[in-house]
């Protein structure tokens, strides 16, 4: 990682902290799950995986979800690492379409900039929503029904009940992220004249 790139991460890295609801009250509840917060602290996160590097995206996941352990852990001392594992699941469906755009744009045109097709936004957008609700769907299967501080101890029949308003969650909060970030990494690509990273 180069200088500017390394700058860049840590820039990154920084917003992401500061866009915690303890320090902006920037947070809207989710009004069907206790202790679920609309935020937009992974919009740096995401920024910073799409045109830094995979490791930048992950390494600034790291450090914001130690953050949130100590500031903003939520309803649930735990609620860090399932936001830690969302991410994570967001950031890897978005990799798989940019690896994808790569291979069908790039091939063609070593020079194309796959940030400025709108099929690849809608792609990267639908995978990220896709990988992120399947996995926290399946993680949330059993998580729920253990004791806190990992589940609320729901039986089997409140469990299922609940993942539709889970997957809601994660889908439009993946939804809103990626593409906000999408429009912003495009004209941070530009001003700085970075290569797009995530598909390497």
């Amino acid at each position: 990682m180069n200088t500017k790139k390394l700058a860049i991460t840590i820039l990154f890295a920084a917003l992401a902290i500061v866009l915690n609801p303890t320090l902006t009250h920037i947070a809207l509840p989710y009004p069907f799950m206790q202790g679920l917060v609309y935020q937009i602290w992974e919009i740096p996160i995401v920024i910073a995986f799409l045109i830094v590097s995979p490791l930048a995206g992950i390494t600034v996941s790291l450090l914001n979800t130690g953050v949130l352990f100590v500031i903003f852990p939520g309803v649930m001392p735990t609620g860090p690492l399932y936001n830690l594992l969302a991410t994570l699941a967001m950031q890897i469906g978005i990799y798989v379409a940019v690896a994808i755009g790569k291979k069908i744009y790039c091939c063609k045109n070593p020079q194309a900039n796959i940030y400025a097709g709108g099929k690849c936004l809608l792609i990267a957008t639908g995978l990220g929503v896709l990988a992120r609700v399947a996995f926290m769907s399946v993680i949330l299967y059993f998580a729920l029904p253990q004791v806190p501080p990992i589940g609320y101890a729901l039986n089997q029949a409140a469990t299922i009940a609940s993942l539709p308003f889970a997957a809601l969650f994660n889908a439009t909060l993946a939804l809103y992220t990626i593409s906000i970030s999408w429009i912003i990494a495009q004209r941070v690509q530009k001003v700085l004249h970075l290569t797009i990273s995530a598909g390497k």
